[in-house]
């Protein structure tokens, strides 16, 4: 089969489209024929060695990279029971999936539903596993929270913010342009700062008459963690869940206490997808909410596997505007 594989850590350009050897399902595993992968910012930091001392994501080189996809039950392995050749599935977290069959085991997947587009139930699974967890679960949003949420025309950012409205909370984003603002304005955010162009810390303090925000969606890091600490409510949390602009420098505990007693943390999206029950009701509400209408799903590109390597380099850019994809068959 072909796939994208890493040697070693570096650059977009240790992305090799290789001949590999086919996996075979183990006990407890499904073979997927995939038809798409999802690129995301975990595939980046495990291609560059961010994440090469991981326990939750590990790292092995020579490895196929890739964490998320969505194909067709080919073969099962023994002991399963949940899913049956031929259905249509997708999930996150199994490393592997850019190549054109991947061995997942079986409590990471979910069914597809009827004539529902495996492109969108792609980009539904980890990025809209992680836009859900972090309204649901990190921070429970409700009628009357506000929150800033940075990256807000991103894939991430997009999904985000209309799960945030949908709970009732008043949005405030943070985008590089006019163009994403716009993006942003369309998805439902109530407040759209363009972080070129003034200091977003207090542009937050001023829409919140000086009170700040109940919790900060923090995915950008270094360029912004600091001042995301100095927006936040008395006793308020930030949420660091990426690191688009590098990864942070360490957070001084006293700071902590200095920007009233608020709460810092930095969770994995594996910890909230601990259980097949909780992977599987996750992606339900998701899939439901894209049927009936109330949440949109924007694929930015779909790139050819070869092209894996032009795919990073585009989400590294920060250029995106949605969801890029792997069509891989």
């Amino acid at each position: 089969m072909k796939a994208i594989q890493v040697e070693r850590f570096g650059g977009p350009q240790e992305l090799k489209f290789v001949d590999a050897i086919r996996p075979q399902p183990g006990p407890g595993e499904a073979l997927v024929r995939l038809a798409y992968a999802g690129v995301n910012y975990i595939d980046v930091y495990m291609r560059n060695g961010s994440y090469a001392r991981s326990h939750t994501y590990q790292t092995p080189l020579p490895m196929t990279i890739g964490m998320e996809g969505a194909g067709v039950v080919e073969r099962v392995g023994s002991g399963v029971s949940d899913v049956q050749v031929g259905e249509t599935v997708a999930y996150c977290l199994s490393r592997g999936s850019y190549a054109e069959f991947a061995a997942v085991p079986t409590c990471k997947l979910v069914r597809v539903p009827s004539g529902f587009d495996p492109a969108v139930a792609t980009a539904l699974m980890l990025q809209g596993s992680t836009a859900h967890y972090l309204s649901r679960s990190a921070f429970l949003l409700k009628r009357g929270s506000i929150c800033l949420i940075h990256a807000g025309a991103g894939g991430v950012g997009q999904l985000l913010i209309q799960l945030a409205k949908r709970a009732g909370a008043t949005v405030i984003t943070t985008v590089g342009s006019e163009e994403k603002a716009e993006i942003a304005r369309q998805r439902g955010a109530d407040h759209v700062v363009l972080y070129r162009r003034v200091d977003f810390s207090e542009e937050v303090r001023r829409l919140t008459d000086g009170s700040g925000v109940d919790v900060v969606y923090d995915s950008v890091g270094r360029d912004t963690l600091p001042r995301s600490i100095r927006c936040l409510k008395r006793r308020g949390l930030c949420i660091s869940f990426g690191a688009s602009s590098g990864q942070p420098d360490p957070v001084p505990l006293l700071e902590l206490a200095e920007a009233g007693s608020v709460f810092l943390t930095r969770p994995h999206l594996a910890d909230y997808m601990a259980s097949a029950d909780e992977i599987r009701g996750r992606a339900a509400e998701l899939f439901a909410a894209h049927s009936a209408g109330s949440i949109q799903v924007v694929i930015d590109t779909e790139f050819p596997l070869a092209a894996a390597a032009a795919a990073h380099a585009a989400i590294e850019g920060r250029a995106t505007r949605g969801k890029l994809l792997l069509k891989v068959s």
